[in-house]
This record gives structure tokens, C-alpha cells and sequence, in this order.
């Protein structure tokens, strides 16, 4: 694996009601826009890269973090769609719907994985998919304050139940969502005025929802499932006044893309012959119960920019590693997943799965004590990494430590052996000593003489380095480096 190369979109991770205005689409000039793609690239290039770039954009229904784990309607597909092209997948964040086209068409990413309506006008810049779903668009709006205290009747009576009341009434949406063109529309088929307000700032469809929530904006327009799954959480929203009729939800590709547009039609089209789609639809749109403890939990990356309750401990270890801590938090995850009860088949236990004898040498007394688990582990990782000293990169050197802890400093040694040997530099991780490291199960391989710690299965620490760091691009992108940061760092990984 080359590396991670990141683009990080600017998220303000505060709520809606702490960013900025909303600004009239009246009192502003048009904006430049691209009508269609700036370079080629299709499925050869993407695949010679070895990578799927999908752009998309942080909600709680389509890309989020929650306990640790990377979540989400579009994330869970787009995964299967990256490892059915056998394609390493990298998410591109936009700050909101209206930069999504333009990032596409300029070639910071492949796919818009987002709940894209097909429209004629956007059939003009972009390329759909088949659809995956169908919905209608919904009027959001707020109920009475006191409507616990009303019946259904008097709660209609003090809401928009037709569309013509609309007339002479604002109504805020992203300039460029299908919710403007269909505002648009409206007014032609209503014969009337209806005040279009367009929204300026980092705003995605949620932040939108709650500005109406809280009485900063009287309506908005939603996606019908996605306006009901966030009723949920805010029960005195309404959504039941439709704006459209049934519309199709696809993601966009560059309309130079012909062959990964046919790569990504087949693979929709078995998605929804094998049941998993369908489970997918429901985890994010229709179990309600389930989107309301994760958008109430403290570990739900929208809400605390926290990964787990030892995210303190966690800070503190990776101190004193000089490392970032959201790395070391990636590597907790991937041992224990936060549990530090957990113990393996091998007797390994707490939070960094430390054996029995290392816990000795280390002079832990309680292996699941958290604070005791954790600062040991990272003494021992400190330990690894100073070995590793001649190593340049810190990057690569952290993978070598990494992997090293999985299975063993020898084993490292090693695999750098046999890299310098096939004529690799054994200093780099990826592309070099790792490829060693995965055959050192092959008896023709750890049979050679410069073997002295003998055979291993080296696709387990490959695997095990590479999933760190996957999911430690996650946790940058979607947690801040300190607490009191509102931005995420767009550094890049290497």
C-alpha cells in the first residue's frame, strides 16, 4: 500500500446554530460553475491507481463515526463496491451538496456516494447511476410549540398542509439541490411567488433540518426518508406535507467514465438481488430506534469529537509516543475495540490485548486495568520504535512498530532481510518489507538461511497495519486533533 493520500474537506464539527448566516439567493451574483469534466479518467486509470475516490458528504445517515467504527448508508455500500473492483476506497469530503458536481468534474474524486435526485438539469454535468432508491421530497417544517396538547385536526390547522400556502412564504435550500430546482418548478405550477433563500456556509441537509428545529428558518425541504429518520430524534418536526412526487436517488460519475459507470450499474444491480442491500436501507432509514442512540451518543463523531470514554488515557499514552492520538485510538479499536475485558483465545487482555508474560515483563498487575493496559502498551510500542531508529519516515517507521507488536520485533527483522535480498528497500513498510512479511507462512520462504526467527503468518500483520490506518483516515478526518479544535488537519498520510 502506497499510502493514504487524504483530501480533507474543512468541517466544522460544532452544530448548525454556531455557523455563520444564512444568506438570500436575491442578494447574491452566480457563481461559476463547471459543466463537465476538466480531465480524463475512467476504470483503467482508476484501477491503475488502486484506489476509488468517492466524494462525499459527513450525516448521520451517510458517512459518520459512531464508537469507533466508520458508518453509514453510502460507507457500507461504497466498501462492497471498492472490494468488488478490487479497489482500495478513499472518501473525499465536500462541505455540502452544492460543491459535490464541480469536485467531480475537476477530478478530486470518481463517484458522488451521495443521495443524488435525478434531475434534467443535473443529467447536464454528471452521469447517474441506476438508482438505488426511490423517495419524494417533504416540506420540514416545525409543529405548534404546545402540539403534545392538540389533536391531529388543530395541529393541521397551524401548518402547511398544501403547497399553495407556500406563496408569498421563504423557503431555505442549497443552491444547488434538487430542493431549489424543485422550488422553481413549484412556483410555475402554482402560478405564484414563492421566496427561495439560499444557504451559504458548511451546511449539510441535517444542519438544515435543525436551523427549522430550532426556529431559525420556518421551512425547509428534506428528502422524505431522510426528514422522517431525523423526526425521530426531533419530535416536533413535521414531514408530512409533500412537495414532489416519487423521484430516483442515484450517485453521480463524470460523463466521460463510461466504463466504471458499467462497472458500477452491474454491481447495483446484484446488490439488490442478494438481500444485502435492502438490510443496508433499513439500518440507516428505517430503524428508527437505532438512529436515535447513535445520534444521542457522546461517541456519535457529530455530537463530542470523542472515539471512546478512554479517549483521555488514550491522549495521554500517544504522548508520550509523540504520535497522534486518533493513531493510537485506531489501534486500541483494532484490538479491543474499546473493551478492556476482551481477552483472545491466546490470553491476551484489556484494552491493548497484552499476553500474560509481556504484562510481567512490563510490570502491569491488573491487564485490564485501562490506565495501567495502556500506558504499558505504549511503553512496550516505544520500545519497538526506538529499535526501528534507522528508519527515516516516521510514517513507515510507526508501521514497522505496528506490525512488530502484532507478531513480533524478530519477524520484522526478517522480512527486512529478504526485502534487501530481492533488491527492496527494506526501510519502507509498504511496497517492500510488507510484501515479504505476507509469505513468510511459505515454507520456500522461511526455509531460506537469513530466516532466524522462523515461519509466520505474515497476512495478519499486513492486514492488521493496514486496517490502522484506514480507519485512522477516518478518525481525522472526522474527529479534531485536540478538543477544542473545530477543524480537522489536512495533513497527508504517507
Amino acid at each position: 500500500m502506497r499510502g493514504l493520500l487524504i483530501f480533507v474537506a474543512l468541517l466544522f464539527l460544532n452544530t448548525a446554530c454556531d455557523q455563520g448566516k444564512i444568506g438570500s439567493s436575491r442578494n447574491r451574483g452566480p457563481k461559476a460553475e463547471l459543466t463537465g469534466p476538466t480531465l480524463e479518467r475512467d476504470l483503467a486509470e482508476i484501477q491503475a491507481d488502486g484506489k476509488l475516490k468517492a466524494i462525499m458528504v459527513y450525516s448521520s445517515t451517510t458517512y459518520f463515526l459512531y464508537r469507533g467504527e466508520a458508518m453509514g448508508y453510502e460507507y457500507e455500500l461504497l466498501k462492497r463496491l471498492a472490494q468488488d473492483l478490487g479497489l482500495e476506497l478513499e472518501i473525499v469530503l465536500a462541505n455540502n451538496i452544492d460543491e459535490v458536481f464541480d469536485m467531480l468534474n475537476r477530478g478530486e474524486g470518481d463517484i458522488i456516494a451521495y443521495g443524488l435526485t435525478i434531475t434534467e438539469d443535473r443529467k447536464k454535468l454528471i452521469t447517474f447511476s441506476d438508482y438505488l432508491y426511490t423517495t419524494h421530497q417533504a416540506l420540514v417544517q416545525r409543529k405548534p410549540r404546545n402540539w403534545r396538547r392538540l389533536n391531529r385536526d388543530q395541529i393541521d390547522r397551524k401548518l402547511v398542509r398544501d403547497v399553495i400556502d407556500l406563496i408569498g412564504d421563504t423557503v431555505h435550500v442549497h443552491r444547488r439541490s434538487s430542493y431549489y430546482e424543485r422550488m422553481l418548478h413549484l412556483q410555475e405550477e402554482l402560478g405564484g411567488n414563492i421566496n427561495i433563500d439560499t444557504i451559504i456556509g458548511d451546511y449539510n441537509i441535517e444542519d438544515v433540518i435543525k436551523m427549522v428545529v430550532d426556529g431559525k428558518i420556518k421551512y425547509a425541504i428534506a428528502d422524505y426518508n431522510v426528514a422522517s429518520i431525523n423526526q425521530t430524534f426531533y419530535p416536533i418536526l413535521d414531514v408530512e406535507t409533500p412537495v414532489s412526487f416519487s423521484q430516483r436517488i442515484a450517485w453521480g460519475l463524470r460523463k466521460n467514465s463510461p466504463e466504471l459507470e458499467k462497472e458500477v450499474n452491474r454491481w447495483i444491480k446484484g446488490m439488490r438481488k442478494n438481500g444485502t442491500y435492502a438490510f443496508i436501507y433499513k439500518k440507516y432509514y428505517v430503524h428508527k430506534k437505532s438512529y436515535k442512540r447513535r445520534v444521542q451518543s457522546e461517541f456519535y463523531s457529530k455530537n463530542s469529537g470523542q472515539i471512546s470514554k478512554y479517549d483521555d488515557l488514550i491522549r495521554r499514552a500517544a504522548d508520550s509516543l509523540s504520535w497522534d492520538w486518533r493513531l493510537l485510538a485506531s489501534q486500541v479499536y483494532q484490538e479491543s475495540r474499546f473493551d478492556p475485558q476482551s481477552e483472545s483465545w491466546a490470553g491476551a487482555g484489556g484494552l491493548m490485548q497484552i499476553m500474560p508474560g509481556t504484562a510481567n515483563d512490563l510490570g502491569i498487575n491488573n491487564t485490564y486495568d485501562p490506565e495501567q493496559n495502556l500506558m504499558a502498551a505504549a511503553a512496550y510500542l516505544k520500545d519497538i520504535f526506538d529499535k526501528f531508529e534507522t528508519i527515516p519516515d516516521t510514517i513507515q517507521r510507526i508501521k514497522f512498530t505496528m506490525a512488530a507488536y502484532n507478531c513480533g520485533y524478530g519477524h520484522l527483522l526478517d522480512a527486512q532481510r529478504l526485502a534487501a535480498q530481492a533488491g527492496l528497500d527494506s526501510l519502507q513498510f509498504d511496497d517492500a518489507t510488507a510484501l515479504w512479511l505476507r509469505k513468510m507462512g511459505q515454507y520456500k520462504v522461511y526455509s531460506n538461511p537469513i530466516v532466524r526467527y522462523g515461519p509466520v503468518r505474515g497476512e495478519e500483520p499486513f492486514r492488521y497495519v493496514r486496517d490502522i490506518f484506514l480507519r485512522y483516515a477516518h478518525y481525522r478526518q472526522l474527529i479534531p486533533a485536540r478538543p477544542s479544535d473545530s477543524l480537522v488537519s489536512s495533513a497527508e498520510l504517507r
